[in-house]
């Protein structure tokens, strides 16, 4: 189904960045477009995200693809898979890096393999070290984690757990001298105790792509701030609860006091005229903002 095609770490359409690492690999095994010389920023959390996480991510990721940037990811379920469908969705390149070959029967997870086709048409890639038929381990995530780094300027964790994957990624990244970013949570979530303990580390924190462009010194991106709003009362009385933060269609309804099936209706056009994003699982968040 797949065109596995490689590169020597020799030739010169290899990633001058990710040649620079220690111990970078002899050989890349790749589907799509691999690029020598790019702005690549990374994008990596948890698999097991909260809707403040969900959000976050797709809103970050959407910003720096507009911006100009590469978003590169994981590949993983969670805040992998939402900063690859973030980038795509708004026709832009992203980069997958898989702890597995890259043929049909070793990708994981295998929930994504719709995914790959979508980050093709957009001129993407997907990137491993591990040959065909090659299935992942316990080792080979975190091994592939130092590639995700060493292609960025800088890595972001969304959401992470201590000790979690992400957490490795951010090692890596620390190691090679790249700048690293962390989004902070509640001091009562789980999920976002691996941030703090970056923040504390020295990761800078961030609220917005603003503060990765600035840090980075991008400043010719300028990012969309448009007040989005709906056609009817209605419309705009989800929108301002939406404003919040991101909720599930019960919310939705429980706080604008509209039925279930007004609620269903409005959600579908407002998602249709892209003002609203499905994060999945009835999670809906602002789109475009």
């Amino acid at each position: 189904m797949f065109e596995v095609k490689s590169i020597s770490i020799e030739d010169k359409n290899y990633p001058k960045l990710l040649k620079k690492i220690q111990n970078p690999p002899k050989i890349l095994y790749f589907l799509g477009e691999i690029k020598s010389q790019e702005n690549c920023f990374a994008i990596v959390g948890t698999r097991k995200c909260t809707n403040y996480g969900k959000e976050i991510a797709y809103q970050i990721s959407a910003d720096l693809a507009e911006a100009g940037l590469t978003i590169v990811s994981g590949f993983a379920p969670g805040i992998d898979t939402i900063a690859h469908k973030a980038t795509i969705e708004r026709g832009k390149r992203t980069i997958a890096v898989l702890g597995t070959g890259l043929d049909e029967k070793a990708i994981y997870p295998k929930s994504n393999l719709k995914l790959i086709d979508k980050i093709l048409e957009n001129g993407g890639c997907l990137i491993s070290e591990f040959e065909p038929g090659t299935h992942g381990t316990k080792y080979t995530f975190p091994q592939r984690n130092r590639i995700i780094s060493g292609l960025s300027f800088g890595v972001l964790v969304v959401e992470a757990r201590m000790g979690s994957g992400s957490l490795i990624t951010a090692n890596y990244a620390k190691e090679q001298g790249r700048k690293i970013f962390a989004v902070p949570g509640s001091v009562f979530s789980q999920t976002s105790k691996g941030c703090h303990f970056l923040i504390k580390k020295g990761a800078k924190l961030v609220e917005s792509a603003k503060d990765i462009l600035e840090e980075l010194g991008i400043e010719k991106a300028k990012l969309r701030e448009k007040e989005i709003k709906g056609k009817t009362p209605e419309e705009n009385l989800i929108l301002e609860v939406l404003k919040e933060g991101a909720l599930d269609i019960e919310k939705i309804i429980e706080k604008t006091k509209l039925s279930p099936s007004k609620v269903a209706s409005l959600l579908s056009i407002l998602e249709i005229e892209g003002k609203i994003k499905n994060l999945g699982g009835g999670i809906y968040a602002i789109g475009n903002r």
